[in-house]
């Protein structure tokens, strides 16, 4: 009896230790995911590996000025996906005419300068999108894959994500 409810309880922490690290692992699964996803609902002529995807930070739905580490921390990982799938992907950190670089907020692109990115860049597509706190233990994505010429959604994607405490520490940050 002593033994079962021993390899109950240690069975109880494994579990509980492998959800925390599933659920930070599912944020970098869940943005390859999109980025795949992505990919895959775009016509080859649209994207290509030969020019450069620029990949802005992800915004607060509610307030679309402001970002926060989750919604950077997503762009990152969007950015490796593309990376990993043999896309080229400008590094916006490095301040441009047309891409608005805060520090500590993230990179936002300026819709009047929209058009003069495929020539400033090369780039034909710019990856865009929001994010919204559902609940205590979700938060709703949607990404976008915009023709930088005219703004144009050439595809879209929208996923739900589980958060836990860590992730929401990185939802409510500036």
């Amino acid at each position: 009896m002593k033994a079962t409810l021993f390899c109950a309880s240690i069975l109880c922490v494994f579990m509980t230790s492998c959800s925390y690290f599933t659920s930070s692992e599912n944020l970098v699964r869940s943005s390859y995911n999109a980025t795949d996803m992505l990919l895959r609902s775009v016509k080859t002529s649209d994207v290509s590996a030969r020019h450069p995807i620029l990949v802005t930070s992800l915004v607060d739905i509610n307030n679309l000025s402001k970002s926060s580490t989750f919604g950077r921390m997503v762009s990152e990982q969007i950015s490796s996906r593309l990376v990993q799938q043999g896309y080229k992907v400008k590094e916006l950190k490095m301040r441009t005419d047309s891409v608005f670089v805060q520090e500590t907020k993230g990179e936002f692109l300026l819709s009047r300068a929209l058009q003069n990115i495929s020539v400033q860049h090369n780039a034909h597509v710019v990856v865009v999108g929001t994010y919204a706190k559902a609940s205590k233990e979700a938060v709703y994505v949607n990404v976008k894959l915009v023709r930088a010429q005219d703004g144009v959604i050439l595809s879209a994607y929208d996923y739900r994500v589980n958060i836990n405490a860590k992730m929401k520490s990185m939802i409510m940050s500036k």
